[in-house]
């Protein structure tokens, strides 16, 4: 485990509780000798995170759109910041850049992010470990519709475990490394409904 991408939101939210869990992550990181990918952002929890890697010794590796850099969202300082296409050439850099995958509270890109790269480990092309860390209970629902995925069969109960939900830095790590993608899913002869 080298490099882990943290998705984030650009907002920082309004319970302090996100901003002090993306301090300690940052810390963490650093602590851990982990780089940091993520989406390039100089303001919310994305800026707070990747400012605080920095301020702590650490290294980061940005990834932005072109479209979002033209309009200033970069933060320039980084170890290094790649400036691609669009939002899907993104997504495919930090993946292939990332050991590891971390969502931190955030919106709609946040979650899209984290569970394209799950979705993508059940079909074989993501080898990386994804986990939610749960602050304050934030992911709390998404938990919820993930284990109603395995009990309505959606979710294979192995795939399901492949997946962690934690507010605790201290079981992020040895999840991660003793992580095992998931068996690449076979779609025997389709024979209709």
């Amino acid at each position: 485990m080298k490099r882990i991408a943290v998705y984030c939101g650009a907002a920082a939210g309004n319970d302090p509780a996100y901003q002090q869990a993306t301090l300690q992550l940052a810390d963490w990181l650093v602590a851990n000798q982990l780089e940091l990918v993520y989406g390039g952002g100089g303001v919310g929890l994305m800026g707070l995170l990747a400012n605080e890697v920095l301020t702590a010794g650490g290294k980061v590796h940005g990834v932005m759109p072109k479209e979002l850099a033209d309009r200033g969202a970069a933060l320039t300082k980084l170890t290094d910041l790649q400036i691609v296409a669009n939002m899907s050439v993104r997504k495919q850099t930090m993946l292939a850049l990332a050991d590891g995958c971390i969502a931190l509270p955030g919106g709609p890109g946040t979650l899209e992010e984290i569970i394209e790269a799950f979705s993508w480990a059940r079909i074989g092309d993501n080898d990386n470990p994804c986990v939610f860390y749960n602050v304050a209970g934030y992911y709390d629902p998404l938990r919820q519709m993930f284990d109603d995925m395995t009990a309505k069969g959606f979710l294979t109960p192995a795939d399901r475990q492949k997946l962690l939900f934690s507010d605790s830095l201290a079981e992020i790590l040895p999840f991660m490394n003793s992580y095992v993608p998931p068996k690449v899913r076979t779609y025997p002869q389709a024979s209709g409904l």
